[in-house]
C-alpha cells in the first residue's frame, strides 16, 4: 500500500473531500493533489507532521510505512466516526481567549496613516454654436446620376 492509499484511507474516514483535508491540516489544496495526482508525489515531511499533529490518533508508523495499525488506539472498531466540524476551534488560535486581548494593538479611526483625498470639483461648461446653415442637397438616382440644389437654387 502506497502512502497515496493511506492518505485516502484517512480522508475517507474523517469523510473529507482533498480541499477539507487539505484546509484541516493547514496545507495547500494543491499540495494534497500532488499527492493524490497520478505522478505519486511523496509527501514532504512537514506535510506528514502536520497530518499527524491534527490527527493525533493515526499512527506515525502506520502513515510512514504501512505497517501496524491505522490507529494508535487499540479499541479502534473501524466504524469510528470523526467529524471535523466547520467552525472548529484552532488549539493554536482558541476562539475565546481573553489574555490576548490586553496585548492586542488597534488603530483607532482617527489615527488613520492614509492621508484623506480631496475632492475634485468638475464643472461642464456648454458653449452654443452658431446656428448652421445648408449650403447643398444631393440627390442621387439608381442609374449613377445626382442632382444638386443649392439654396439659392431653390428660392429662385
Amino acid at each position: 500500500m502506497s502512502i497515496k492509499d493511506r492518505f485516502k484511507m484517512i480522508m475517507e474516514r474523517e469523510k473529507l473531500t482533498a480541499g477539507a483535508f487539505a484546509e484541516s491540516i493547514g496545507v495547500a489544496q494543491a499540495t494534497i493533489s500532488h499527492i493524490l495526482g497520478p505522478r505519486n508525489k511523496y509527501p514532504s515531511m512537514e506535510v506528514i507532521l502536520k497530518l499527524h499533529q491534527r490527527y493525533t490518533d493515526i499512527n506515525l508508523a502506520w502513515l510512514l510505512t504501512g505497517e501496524g495499525n491505522m490507529s494508535n488506539e487499540s479499541n479502534e472498531s473501524g466504524n469510528t466516526v470523526f467529524e471535523y466540524p466547520l467552525f472548529a476551534e484552532n488549539a493554536k488560535n482558541p476562539a475565546h481567549d481573553t489574555a490576548d486581548d490586553k496585548k492586542r494593538k488597534e488603530i483607532g479611526l482617527e489615527t488613520s496613516s492614509i492621508p484623506t483625498k480631496e475632492v475634485v470639483k468638475q464643472e461642464i461648461i456648454y458653449k452654443e454654436r452658431p446656428p448652421r446653415k445648408i449650403t447643398e442637397i444631393r440627390i442621387f438616382f439608381d442609374d449613377n446620376t445626382y442632382e444638386t440644389f443649392k439654396p439659392e437654387q431653390l428660392t429662385k
